[in-house]
C-alpha cells in the first residue's frame, strides 16, 4: 500500500524567526474561513454568506484552471506541490477582502453610535483590518518562499477583480435594479420552495444593517418584559 502525506495544513517556516511563525499561522486563514462560512450560513440563513462562499469556491476553481493553463513552477519546489501561478492563497484573500468591502460599502449600513467621529473611526478600523489581514496572508506566501512576488501580486489582483465583478452581478445589480434580469432571478430564487424550506433570506433587502439592530431591539423588548414579569412575581 502506497501512503501519501496530506499537506493541506503542512507549512514550513523558519523556527528561529517569530515573524516567520506568525506568518505561518496566518497562511492557514483560507482553510479556517471555510468552516466560518458554514457557521455563518447555518446560523444566520443569510443568502449573502451563501453567495460569498459559493463565489469563493468559484474563485478557487478559476485559480486551479489558471495554474493548469500557465503551468509556472514555484520558486522553491521543496515548499509544496502543484504550480505556482497565480498564488491560490493570495487569490483567496483578494476575493475575500474585495467581496466583504464591497458589501460594507454598497449595501451594509452601520448603526450609528451617535458620534460621527466614532462612526468614522470604527469603519476605518474595520476596513484597515480586513485589508491588512488579507495582505498579510498574501505576503506570507512570498515570505515563506512558496511563491514569487509576481505570483502573489497576480493572485491577489485576480481575486480582487473576481470579487468585485461577482459581487456586482449577484448583489449590487439585483439590489439597485430589482426589475432587471438579475434582480428578477434573485427574487425568484429567494421565493423558491427550496430556499423557503431552509429559511434562506436577504436581510439587507429589508434592513440597512441586515436586521442586526431590529433583532437586538426585539430581543431587548422581550427581555425587559420578561424581567418585569419576574420582578412582579418576587414582590
Amino acid at each position: 500500500m502506497t501512503k501519501s502525506a496530506l499537506d493541506l495544513t503542512y507549512v514550513l517556516y523558519d523556527a528561529s524567526s517569530d515573524l516567520s511563525h506568525v506568518l505561518a499561522l496566518l497562511t492557514l486563514t483560507p482553510i479556517l474561513l471555510n468552516p466560518a462560512y458554514a457557521a455563518l450560513v447555518v446560523q444566520t440563513r443569510e443568502v449573502v454568506y451563501l453567495e460569498m462562499w459559493a463565489g469563493q469556491m468559484a474563485c478557487e476553481g478559476l485559480n486551479w484552471f489558471l495554474k493548469e493553463l500557465i503551468q509556472q513552477e514555484r520558486p522553491n519546489l521543496d515548499m509544496g506541490s502543484g504550480y505556482g501561478f497565480p498564488s491560490s492563497h493570495s487569490q483567496w484573500m483578494g476575493y475575500f477582502a474585495s467581496f466583504l468591502l464591497c458589501h460594507f460599502t454598497f449595501r451594509h449600513r452601520f448603526v450609528s453610535t451617535g458620534y460621527r467621529v466614532l462612526d468614522v473611526l470604527f469603519k476605518t478600523a474595520l476596513y484597515l483590518s480586513i485589508i491588512t489581514w488579507s495582505c498579510a496572508v498574501a505576503y506570507s506566501r512570498y515570505y515563506l518562499t512558496y511563491h514569487t512576488h509576481m505570483q502573489v501580486f497576480w493572485g491577489f489582483s485576480i481575486g480582487v477583480l473576481f470579487g468585485f465583478v461577482y459581487y456586482t452581478l449577484i448583489e449590487l445589480v439585483p439590489a439597485r435594479y430589482p426589475d432587471s434580469f438579475l434582480g428578477c432571478a434573485r427574487s425568484g430564487l429567494l421565493a423558491s420552495p427550496f430556499l423557503t424550506f431552509f429559511r434562506i433570506r436577504d436581510g439587507w433587502a429589508v434592513w440597512g444593517d441586515g436586521g442586526l439592530d431590529a433583532q437586538y431591539l426585539k430581543w431587548r423588548e422581550t427581555w425587559d418584559v420578561s424581567r418585569s414579569a419576574e420582578a412582579r412575581k418576587r414582590q
